[in-house]
């Protein structure tokens, strides 16, 4: 916005961007941070699984070397066609999580140091907190629905390959040929890489899988969704190749590290509300016994499901960050070798607490459509009832937490707001008039004025200057007096802003050392009942 002159339009707009800044800090550092634990809790689980299937891949292809395995020959190439098309897409994201870091960062086309700062302990990108980055670049530019389409045209390439392979060769493996049908289903089912393209079109307002995943989601929270996708493909390709080596006759993965992974249903949560979290660790194996796994918080063993993870329930009381400290040991049924790992994971406890803030300014103005932003802590936007009064104002909603205000009476409006467990709070508006126009013939209020550019007018402009709402006002009309050097006076009443052929005669004959007057100038502006006077205008032609 342009920088007004009046020191109270000054004022007032500071108040507006404090106002916004406050809010922008609804979310705090310690929340951006448990997103960014949880990402690298993902890019670790990744780096463990591309180790095993590196020793996987290694000695399935020292098995091949064996004579005794020709006919298993073909399993070689299909392998290194899926590591390859994992690789491809897993690249495309890397290159993505980087556009994003840098576009929020110091935006100079590569990740740097300069991209990133000390937050609590940890270095984190500059911009963990932008969404407009992250909605400009994932919904706006296309590049989320870009994402989606590699990602479903990644999964086929995988299916295609594995069945590709044992439809050629699957008999010759010694597999039945119902047996083929039902390794290549089972791959195809129990895939975690893929899109769920149905819960976004259930929504009001998302128009795409983009706009339902990305759409004002900071950066801290969009990293881990991107990482999620790797280990999923990651997941995917070791058990494409865990099915394809037991075929061989070769070994599994082995284990070598695990660590506790948390999954919690918000990672911010209203004093007294519960915390819920799933518990489970990282590359885990459907082969695994619940038996051979001990995961513990803060000390305490938890009760393994045959999915592998532990459900954890904690009341919350003190707001603030509460730290989890997570554990892990499995046993290897093959070996006895028992493994053990740690980490640790930290959440936000918070009051409720509601903004209710003017996207423009401070105040409501007649005439215009006011957009106001309604937003709540821990509370579902769904969960909130908003209402108006005073002032003639009459609200609309146009998405989430998003709404119109129209007002028609100077005065004082009030917009309240309660449900989802808040008290009513009630947050008072302003309700002005838009502001006086300024007259200007062209870009000049008065002064001296060269007479061809003098004649080439057409008439008086109104112009709201400094003025953030999309407002027209008009010229309703004026006196104009035309001075003649050392002659009689001339005056013309004109009605709208444009010269009648009266005026259009006296602006003609303009010649040096004449003065042209604008008197009684009015003007109307939406929302106004009638023309209001505004400034005067003096012209002295050279």
């Amino acid at each position: 916005m342009s920088i007004p002159k009046e020191p109270r339009q000054l004022m007032i707009n500071l108040m507006y961007l404090v106002l916004t800044a406050l809010l922008a800090l609804n979310v705090s550092a310690e929340v951006m941070n448990a997103f960014l634990t949880l990402d690298d809790g993902n890019k670790a689980s990744i780096g463990t699984v591309t180790g095993q299937l590196e020793s996987t891949v290694k000695g399935v292809k020292e098995l091949l070397n064996d004579p005794s395995k020709a006919k298993f020959q073909a399993i070689g190439p299909a392998m290194d066609e899926v590591q390859r098309t994992s690789a491809a897409f897993i690249a495309e994201a890397d290159q993505l999580r980087d556009k994003l870091i840098d576009a929020a960062g110091n935006q100079n086309g590569k990740v740097d140091d300069d991209d990133y700062v000390q937050s609590y302990g940890m270095r984190v990108p500059r911009g963990m907190k932008n969404k407009d980055i992250t909605t400009h670049i994932l919904v706006q530019e296309g590049e989320g629905e870009k994402i989606k389409a590699s990602i479903i045209s990644t999964r086929q390439q995988l299916i295609d390959i594995y069945t590709k392979l044992l439809t050629d060769n699957g008999q010759a493996f010694g597999l039945k040929p119902e047996e083929i049908q039902t390794r290549i289903q089972s791959v195809a089912q129990n895939m975690p890489f893929k899109i769920d393209d149905e819960t976004w079109k259930n929504t009001k307002d998302k128009k795409s899988w983009a706009d339902f995943k990305f759409r004002q989601m900071p950066l801290a929270a969009v990293l881990p969704l991107m990482s999620q996708m790797e280990a999923d493909l990651k997941s995917s390709e070791a058990a494409m190749i865990n099915s394809m080596a037991e075929m061989t006759g070769g070994r599994i993965i082995e284990f070598n590290q695990f660590f506790p992974v948390v999954q919690a249903e918000k990672s911010y949560v209203i004093s007294g509300e519960p915390f819920n979290a799933e518990i489970s660790i990282g590359s885990y194996s459907s082969s695994l016994d619940p038996k051979d796994i001990v995961l513990s918080v803060n000390g305490s063993a938890m009760r393994v499901g045959e999915d592998g993870k532990a459900k954890y329930t904690t009341t919350t009381g003190a707001t603030g960050p509460q730290t989890l400290n997570l554990g892990v040991r499995v046993t290897n049924p093959l070996t006895g070798e028992v493994t053990e790992g740690k980490s640790t994971y930290t959440y936000e406890v918070g009051r409720r607490s509601v903004a209710v803030s003017a996207d423009k300014m401070n105040v409501f103005y007649i005439g215009v459509e006011n957009p106001v932003s309604v937003s709540a802590a821990g509370i579902s936007s769904n969960d909130l009832r908003v209402s108006a009064s005073g002032g003639g104002i009459s609200l609309r909603s146009t998405g989430t937490g998003k709404y119109i205000a129209t007002v028609t009476t100077q005065g004082e409006a009030r917009i309240s707001v309660s449900g989802g467990g808040l008290n009513a709070s009630s947050f008072p508006f302003r309700v002005k008039k838009i502001p006086d126009p300024v007259a200007r013939l062209s870009r000049s209020m008065g002064g001296e004025m060269g007479s061809g550019e003098f004649k080439a007018q057409g008439g008086l402009g109104a112009f709201l200057d400094n003025f953030d709402f999309d407002a027209k006002c008009e010229i309703q009309g004026y006196s104009l007096v035309y001075a003649p050097a050392r002659q009689d006076v001339v005056e013309s009443v004109n009605g709208g802003g444009r010269y009648n052929d009266k005026s259009m005669r006296l602006v003609q004959q303009a010649k040096p050392g004449d003065r042209y007057f604008f008197d009684d100038v009015k003007a109307r502006c939406p929302g106004d009942a009638a023309g209001r006077p505004i400034n005067s205008l003096v012209f002295k032609i050279k």
